[in-house]
């Protein structure tokens, strides 16, 4: 068996700059590691494709933390919107209910039918742009995604950047007991809003989605604040990663930025590159073993927590050719941006329909675009998170 990975590994920012190039270092020694993540426990990382889009479907682990351990009983119960009782982390039966639900406002033709609004966003952030210039994280990547999630939940919007706050805040991995204390003080404020934003749709119901949530029965209480938070969460999160990391792969490939531009078409093809090439989720959310099993010739002991991460998956040799170029046009592409069996993302056909607008009108109005700073002054935010994305991306156009 490979050495055990230590914990800092996941946390510095060299290997947030390029996490890349460690795997495939990695990837010479075998398809899974032991890690120290958390410290102290049992904990192992997937790095192939094949082993690792088989754990994302495998039922034998788990995503219910309140099986396995004080630790993360604790952790459940401290932070419960985001580690209790939604459908990112229960099995079934409750997962299958719980989708169901939910679903239903997640459907194609539902999604499709927040296209002009999307659009009619996009322009409007664009609009806003100066002199040329614009901070496309701040001013575009993360405005949009949080104002179409807010509208379809109906939080009002002077609330919007309250939640950015305690969004970032909630998947920050901290184990700094000022930052945890912070997470936590998070956790509480935005239970507490959903608490109170649930009770004035009971009172005087809308045409948005907390108040379809709140109409459900079959919700308990815990249920439908866990599951509003993770809405709220997963609904902008990971699309203010897909814009910025896609934007900044094709003004690091400008042949294919020409090629796009010459071809939008390609579009869609595009997103999908952008999604196995430098995704938005660089670690898929925790599983456990809820019995001993065997994963690629290693041992994995009951209640041990496995990761795959996505990242490495995408970059996996044996499956992608030329794995680390960019390759808009690429056609047999496997990634498992969105994850894969039943926590398939509920949020997929969502987060393309924005990352398409956003980009494909990104370059359609701004021509010349450029990046406005040296590379080496770009940074990652939330080291050692499950997520990957850009702190600041300067633009020039």
């Amino acid at each position: 068996m490979p050495e055990k990975l230590p914990f800092e590994f996941l946390f510095t920012p060299e290997f947030s700059r390029d996490p890349y190039a460690v795997y495939a270092s990695l990837r010479e020694q075998g398809p899974i590691f032991p890690i120290d993540f958390p410290p102290g426990f049992d904990a192992y990382l997937i790095i192939d494709h094949e082993h690792g889009r088989a754990a994302l479907n495998d039922p034998r682990l788990s995503k219910d933390m309140q099986r396995f351990g004080d630790y993360f009983k604790a952790i459940a119960t401290e932070d419960d919107i985001l580690f209790d009782s939604n459908m990112l982390s229960v099995d079934p039966p409750d997962h299958t209910r719980l989708r169901r639900i939910v679903s239903k406002a997640f459907t194609p033709r539902r999604v499709e039918e927040l296209r002009p609004r999307v659009q009619a966003i996009t322009d409007e952030l664009i609009d806003g742009f100066e002199g040329g210039a614009a901070e496309l994280i701040d001013e575009f990547a993360f405005p949009l995604p949080i104002i179409v999630i807010c509208e379809l939940l109906g939080i009002p919007s002077q609330d919007r950047d309250q939640f950015r706050e305690w969004s970032s805040l909630l998947v920050n991995p901290t184990f700094v007991p000022e930052e945890v204390e912070r997470r936590r003080a998070a956790a509480r404020a935005t239970t507490a809003y959903f608490r109170r934003m649930c009770e004035e749709r009971r009172q005087e119901p809308r045409d948005d989605l907390i108040s379809a949530l709140v109409a459900m029965e079959e919700l308990t209480e815990k249920e439908l604040i866990s599951t509003l938070s993770l809405l709220l969460i997963a609904g902008h999160e990971t699309t203010v990663n897909l814009i910025g990391n896609g934007v900044l792969a094709l003004l690091r490939n400008p042949d294919q930025l020409d090629l796009l531009r010459a071809k939008p078409e390609l579009l869609p093809n595009a997103i999908e590159e952008f999604l196995r090439y430098d995704g938005p989720v660089e670690r898929s959310t925790p599983r456990f073993a809820s019995e001993d099993l065997e994963i690629a010739g290693t041992r994995i002991p009951r209640g041990a927590m496995v990761h795959v991460s996505i990242g490495a998956v995408g970059r996996d040799p044996e499956v992608f050719a030329e794995p680390d170029r960019l390759d808009i046009t690429r056609t047999d592409n496997r990634h498992v941006a969105f994850g894969h069996g039943i926590h398939f993302c509920l949020g997929a056909p969502l987060a393309r329909l924005e990352g398409q607008i956003a980009i494909g009108t990104l370059l359609e109005r701004l021509p010349q675009l450029a990046l406005g700073c040296a590379e080496e002054e770009l940074s990652r935010r939330l080291t050692g998170s499950v997520v990957r994305g850009l702190s600041r991306l300067p633009i020039r156009f």
